[in-house]
């Protein structure tokens, strides 16, 4: 052995930037977090993988003092710590930016940036700043905007800057990339990875992609049921044992991609199907993939010169125009989509797909344009029309439009449908509740009670109540805004499930999403949306990445 091999090996090993020893936390009866241990050097990019309920979000609370343990010890520099709340998490220069978004709507960007600053306010240099770190970061957004009127994506911008403002030298990202396509993403973690080398910062990636988790991690710790029960160098895993420690059990890489994060990599015909199998609905669905041109993507003229019958669309979009505070976020938009057909309309955040699913939801009326739905226009201006001609939606922001957080499972599972479970003048409670527990059995919605706030059920199920709630008023027309928004593999693979179950039963399915894995593997057509229109829209069986991501960007494929 060399003088500097010798030298090496007497060289004290790198004073982690964080460390949890034996880090415990229960609510009643429920252990959130059992014994965890964990260690985050500076310099890296630790990821942290599990399902919803896995222990994830609990103990990055407790690091942030939003929670406090019941049991272990946090270290930082190698040196014990309290966390009493997020100003000492800040002083230790611990930072995080949360899953669910926590701005103040009527304000503008800088203003939602600075809050919580003390002392005199210079609105030009909070400005200047807000910039600087956009541009260093590869966050645009406009510092003078409105935050009421930015996209889900630009949200998350607006929350990592203000984050990143502050200077954390250990940095937790919950789900950063959840309202993010798949190039932000990938722009996103090369800005950190750079970030991180450049300024020694430690970052902790919360996240359900394995994608993400392979590609952009240096090291990874999976969590299932509160538990460490997988720790390794990045490099030293694959998917597939990432994904079977995951989940306790082995998983289909090729059935299961999508709820993992990764591409479907099965037969393109079998995408909007729940079996797999061609049903009556898909050979009207195939007919019109088949002949499909223009902007509306039935191929109508084609069908008719054809002899081939053309079903009248379960939802009909023509020219929708929308203008949000003098800004054009819908231009001419339409689309069709047919009884028992699911169509993915795919875009970058930002170019009205919110806005659409707004006007959908009856929260905005559009300024010109109409919306048919089974072949009879409604007029969108009238409250509870769009719901009562038999359209359901599932929004893209469950915990905002939604639901109600602080009413109970049953009240929100019934808001809908008031009539069936009320007296000549009160709520009935008691069928209110025998309709609850039903849609609960069927829905497969853990909670202790239906009469449990839907505010301390987990992201799977809240969702599973919003499905509850839409599905079980049969509707013609299901809207579903990026259904599997912060969801684990198997509470994703549920809502798919339910998708796939209620276009084969005849319903037409409009989802809209980021989540290029979400619509290649759900849809049968594919809409492209850029600047509030379509710009094109493929068959499923013709849609690849690369085709998809030339209509993004407004050229034709």
């Amino acid at each position: 052995m060399t003088d500097d091999e010798r030298a090496r090996d007497l060289t004290p090993p790198p004073v982690p930037a964080l460390r949890l020893r034996g880090v415990s936390k229960s609510y009643g009866p429920v252990v959130a977090c059992d014994a965890v241990d964990l260690t985050v050097h500076q310099g890296e990019i630790h990821g942290l993988l599990g399902e919803n309920g896995a222990g994830k979000s609990t103990l990055m609370k407790i690091l942030t003092g939003l929670v406090q343990r019941d049991a272990g010890t946090v270290l930082r520099h190698d040196e014990p710590v309290e966390i009493g709340g997020p100003r000492q998490a800040a002083a230790l220069g611990i930072g995080m930016v949360h899953q669910h978004f926590s701005l103040v709507d009527p304000l503008t960007v800088w203003e939602n940036v600075i809050l919580g600053d003390t002392g005199k306010i210079d609105k030009a240099v909070a400005r200047d700043q807000v910039r600087e770190i956009s541009r260093r970061y590869g966050l645009p957004v406009d510092p003078m905007a409105r935050v009421a009127w930015l996209s889900a994506g630009e949200r998350q911008r607006v929350e990592l800057i203000k984050c990143l403002r502050r200077d954390p030298a250990v940095l937790i990202l919950d789900e950063p990339t959840s309202v993010l396509t798949r190039a932000e993403s990938a722009e996103l973690f090369g800005v950190l990875r750079r970030a991180v080398r450049s300024e020694n910062r430690a970052v902790i990636l919360i996240s359900h992609k394995l994608d993400e988790i392979t590609t952009a991690t240096d090291r990874v710790t999976v969590l299932r049921r509160g538990k460490v029960v997988f720790r390794s160098a990045t490099a030293e895993t694959d998917p597939r044992e990432l994904a079977r420690r995951m989940v306790g059990r082995e998983v289909s890489l090729g059935a299961e991609a999508a709820a993992l994060g990764l591409l479907p990599t099965g037969p393109l015909g079998t995408r909007g199907s729940a079996t797999g199998k061609t049903t009556a609905n898909e050979t009207a669905n195939q007919t019109a993939n088949q002949t499909a041109t223009g902007e509306h993507g039935t191929g109508e003229a084609d069908a008719r010169r054809t002899g081939i019958p053309v079903p009248t669309p379960a939802l009909r979009l023509r020219d929708l125009t929308l203008t949000l505070d003098g800004v054009p976020v819908l231009s001419d938009l339409s689309l069709d989509v047919a009884p028992g057909e699911i169509v993915g309309l795919y875009g970058v955040e930002g170019n009205g797909q919110s806005a659409l699913g707004d006007l959908l939801s009856g929260l905005v009326v559009p300024d010109s344009g109409s919306v048919e739905i089974s072949g009879r226009p409604v007029d969108p201006h009238r409250p509870g029309a769009l719901h009562a001609a038999g359209l359901g939606v599932v929004p893209e922001d469950r915990h905002d439009s939604g639901l109600v957080l602080d009413m109970s499972v049953a009240e929100n599972l019934v808001m809908k449908s008031l009539d069936a479970v009320s007296g000549r003048v009160f709520l009935d409670r008691g069928k209110a509740r025998a309709v609850a527990r039903r849609l609960v059995a069927e829905f497969g919605i853990v909670t202790p009670s239906t009469d449990t706030p839907v505010r301390d059920l987990s992201g799977g199920n809240r969702q599973r109540v919003v499905l509850a709630r839409e599905l079980s008023a049969r509707p013609a027309v299901l809207v579903a805004a990026r259904p599997s928004h912060g969801l684990d593999v198997g509470a994703t693979e549920d809502v798919y499930r339910r998708l796939r179950d209620v276009a084969a039963e005849g319903a037409a399915v409009l989802l809209i999403s980021t989540e290029l894995e979400e619509v290649m593997t759900l849809a049968s057509r594919i809409a492209v949306i850029s600047s509030g229109r379509i710009t094109g829209v493929l068959p499923a069986g013709e849609a690849t990445a690369e085709r998809l991501g030339m209509l993004v960007g407004g050229v034709a494929a």
